[in-house]
């Protein structure tokens, strides 16, 4: 086995996971500060409709980078079967596959977003005093989105032949880098805008890295094509899990826009708590996307039972984890919220938002890591089925019921996503114990 590769088909299964989980969750968790160093800079540095306006951008970037991140998935599959059963000609076709693919993304979401920015900041009832910089931010944003999609790909490569090291050292590079370049552009003036070029220049970088890290450790060579068996297997993984993503981000988007209506405090303090959510859920799909790895490499060395215990230790381990983090958020929620935006309003309402949904998002364990031991599994198409009308059909049935029979309440609107993850997590846990019974 080579340096970086690191096989999960032995060893105490709780050590394994963990092992392979908390570089993978520090990965995470620092590209997540790309996003909020830029709330937290614009807020307190640009002003509060600044806020508001990177916060209006938040599910429109969601919506289009996880369609292609979920497809990836498909990819980290693939490719942990072949690291798996050893197959390294098949390991090499597959990595080949997957980074002609993502070229094709990238050409396809630049032109996509960039087209289209304004159109969805338009649907989502974005205040005219929000929507320029808005619109500006995204427009940057989209244009370097390569660098973003080529660094998850990479990640997704190497996490799958068990190298979850080298992703997270050079993000923790570029995450320093982007704050410092978020800043110095701030401080010249740049505002909105130099706070997006930050970004995309730090995202560049950390795909060169990884890209290069990906090439030289599979030891690529012969001829770049296009293995169509291979690009199938990815698609069919992939595309359910990218629309799953793609489309409850959309839902999101009508979410956004039902807040949008309340005003810029209001858009500005549901920012906060998203932001804030995003740290909640990090540990549990860090994990989830550990589960769909070491349940590839399992079943591709034909242990189907340990692939199965590493589903519940992995669940266990998160309900007690995401437990503590709900219970911090909520007693210090007022602390958090304060470190985006000095406004009380914004305080007040984020703080609010926080402690009304962050509680119930420990039931969304059962949604990430059931759904990560199926998508290793080869199976996607149920989760996606059951997230899309947990959190698609549901919570817009949900909102529009809701909204009529107790108008103008924000918090309402708000309860919307809990309402969602109890439903899923039913649905999910029950589709877990028939595939199951299926498979024996």
């Amino acid at each position: 086995m080579r340096r970086y590769e690191f096989n999960m088909t032995s060893g105490k299964i709780w050590t394994v996971l963990l092992a392979f989980t908390w570089p993978l969750l520090l990965e995470n968790l620092l590209q997540l500060l790309y996003y909020t160093a830029d709330s937290v800079i614009v807020g307190r540095y640009v002003g509060v409709s600044a806020l508001a306006a990177v916060s209006a951008t938040t599910h429109i970037c969601g919506m289009l980078v996880r369609f292609f991140n979920g497809t990836a998935t498909g990819a980290g599959v693939v490719i942990s079967r072949a690291f798996g059963a050893n197959d390294r000609e098949r390991l090499s076709e597959s990595i080949k596959t997957s980074l002609i693919l993502t070229l094709t993304g990238c050409v396809l979401l630049t032109l996509f977003g960039v087209s289209l920015s304004r159109f969805f900041l338009e649907r989502m009832s974005t205040p005219p005093d929000v929507i320029g910089e808005a619109d500006l931010y995204l427009k940057i944003y989209f244009g370097g989105i390569s660098g973003l999609l080529f660094y998850n790909i990479g990640g997704a490569i190497l996490r799958a032949m068990g190298d979850t090291r080298r992703p997270l050292f050079f993000l923790i590079v570029c995450s320093v880098l982007n704050i410092v370049m978020d800043i110095a552009f701030v401080k010249i003036g740049w505002g909105i805008a130099g706070v997006a070029i930050a970004t995309i220049a730090a995202q560049a970088l950390s795909a060169c890295l990884v890209i290069y890290t990906v090439i030289k450790s599979a030891g690529l060579s012969g001829k770049w094509r296009i293995d169509r068996e291979i690009a199938r297997m990815i698609l069919k993984i992939g595309l359910p899990f990218g629309v799953q993503m793609a489309v409850v981000a959309f839902s999101n988007v009508f979410v956004q826009g039902y807040i949008n209506v309340f005003g810029t405090a209001y858009i500005a303090g549901w920012g906060v708590y998203m932001k804030l959510d995003q740290y909640m859920m990090l540990p549990t799909q860090s994990m989830g996307q550990a589960v769909t790895v070491f349940t590839g490499q399992n079943l591709g060395a034909e242990k189907r039972g340990r692939a199965i215990s590493g589903t519940w230790t992995a669940l266990a381990m998160m309900l007690v984890i995401s437990s503590g983090i709900a219970s911090t958020l909520c007693v210090f929620a007022p602390v958090f919220a304060s470190l985006f935006s000095p406004d009380v309003r914004v305080i007040e309402y984020g703080s609010f938002f926080i402690r009304m949904c962050t509680p119930v998002a420990v039931i969304c364990c059962f949604n990430q890591i059931l759904s990560g031991y199926l998508r290793g599994d080869g199976n996607s198409r149920m989760p996606m089925i059951i997230t899309l009308c947990t959190h698609v059909f549901f919570r817009q049935i949900y909102l529009a019921v809701m909204t009529r029979i107790i108008p103008g309440n924000v918090y309402v609107v708000g309860f919307g996503y809990p309402a969602g993850w109890i439903l899923c997590a039913v649905m999910m846990t029950v589709y877990y114990f028939v595939w199951q019974a299926r498979r024996s």
